[in-house]
């Protein structure tokens, strides 16, 4: 398809051009309607499913009563005489027509008429707009993004009316096309960090963003495999992104995908929650609080008790209470290892089944796990209690990245206390820092919001 090809007067013309590029006869959703508009031959270019019948109907209602002494001399005048629409625009490039046509717009060939005339009546499948599973609120609003970009900009434009909210349309992929939103309050904004966003999306070049918002993220900025802590956050809520703009944030959005990126993006940005912004001072900084210390206790809590246990001599008189008393048939490092592994199956097993059976197969497996693992020998009750609290604490925190790279750290902390004792704690906890502190994110801070250079 070439970029330069114009649109003719001649309706044949065009008319074959656009099946030489369309797959029109082989593509059963891909629809020529071929009508006459005041005794001159025209032609409609459609996707079904992407077009409002009622819509339609309203419109080709209006141009079978167009007379032939009705007919304008150019299609811009024919759009604003006899379509009695609001979304119409003239196109004169063929590859804008294409991209239209796929997007769902509605083109119309008019013989005589220099130029397509695009409708745009789609509408998109979409679900219900609702409350998302992960990241729910006690007293804030019920509504989430879904996979229609429209849908979602709508939803913030909804709480954010002031004209300085500025939403900018780009389109990446070769292939796929996708629409991609940088959302913005221009008088709140670092104008640097915008310009940084703009520049990266703008020189992305590939053929499709495969998995929507995640192949955007990899292809904005490439991070390093050994540092597991994400780089942006990701939130279905529509009011936690909105209260983001009035931050001066930059908020991300990608056609067919639920959620909106957020940047730039620090330590205590992940850790933030819907509740939060709905709770007064003194709760919020009490359940803030708390979600640290959890959130700490989950990636310490199992390596110091496993230093401990190496080193009994250490534990004081008042906490000894703490160490195993039973036998020890499996040694720690591995009972905590394949606990972590069997949190994991579980939590996937729990994903992939269904509605109805979820309740009564988690209790089952909680049951066997839990008590005949123990009375088995394979796991000592004490290490069971604290895996146990490390599995629920994770999900004190709402961003599912930042629980699965606080695992990691505790994995190499584990295995580093095992092998090397209080030495190999050390090494752990200064890699833990390092990571922290060396994770450059896209607006050239770390994690601590100290600049890097």
């Amino acid at each position: 398809m070439s970029d330069t090809k114009k649109v003719t007067a001649s309706r044949e013309e065009n008319v074959a051009y656009m099946n030489q590029v369309l797959p029109v006869q082989d593509s059963f959703d891909i629809i020529q309607r071929d009508i006459y508009i005041g005794e001159r031959a025209s032609s409609f270019y459609f996707i079904d499913g992407f077009t409002k019948d009622e819509t339609m109907l309203k419109i080709m209602d209006s141009l079978f009563k167009v007379t032939a002494e009705d007919m304008p001399k150019d299609a811009t005048e024919f759009v604003r005489l006899c379509i009695p629409y609001v979304e119409v625009d003239v196109l004169g490039d063929f590859d804008q027509i294409i991209r239209n046509v796929l997007s769902g717009v509605t083109c119309l060939f008019v013989e005589g008429y220099e130029a397509c005339i695009a409708i745009d009546c789609r509408t998109y499948p979409a679900r219900s707009v609702e409350e998302p599973d992960k990241d729910k609120s006690l007293r804030g609003s019920r509504d989430g993004f879904v996979e229609t970009i429209v849908f979602n900009t709508a939803l913030m434009r909804r709480r954010i009316r002031d004209p300085h909210l500025v939403m900018s349309m780009r389109e990446i992929g070769d292939s796929s096309r996708t629409d991609v939103a940088i959302c913005y309050m221009e008088d709140r904004v670092d104008q640097a960090l915008l310009d940084t966003i703009t520049k990266r999306i703008d020189s992305i070049k590939t053929d499709a963003l495969r998995m929507n918002q995640q192949s955007l993220a990899e292809e904005m900025f490439k991070r390093k495999w050994y540092n597991p802590f994400p780089k942006f956050k990701f939130t279905e809520r529509p009011d936690t992104a909105t209260a983001c703009l009035l931050e001066g944030k930059v908020v991300l959005l990608v056609d067919n995908s639920p959620s909106a990126m957020i940047l730039p993006t620090s330590i205590y940005d992940m850790i933030e929650e819907a509740n939060d912004y709905y709770f007064p001072t003194l709760t919020n900084i009490y359940l803030k609080t708390a979600r640290v210390l959890i959130t700490i206790m989950t990636v310490f809590l199992t390596p110091v008790f496993l230093l401990f246990m190496q080193n009994l001599n250490w534990l004081p008189e008042a906490f000894a209470f703490v160490s195993i008393k039973d036998t020890v048939n499996i040694p720690l490092i591995f009972q905590l290892l394949m606990l972590e592994i069997a949190i994991d199956g579980l939590r996937l097993a729990a994903m992939n089944t269904p509605n109805m059976l979820s309740t009564p197969l988690s209790v089952i497996a909680g049951l066997v796990m839990g008590e005949f693992s123990v009375k088995s020998g394979w796991f000592n009750a004490e290490v069971m209690l604290y895996m146990a609290f490390v599995a629920v604490a994770n999900y004190t925190q709402p961003n599912f990245e930042l629980g699965y790279a606080l695992k990691f750290m505790r994995l190499q902390l584990l295995i580093l206390t095992a092998l090397f004792n209080w030495w190999g704690f050390i090494i752990g906890c200064i890699i833990i820092l390092w990571s922290l502190c060396f994770n450059k994110t896209l607006s050239g801070r770390n994690y601590l919001n100290i600049k890097l250079n």
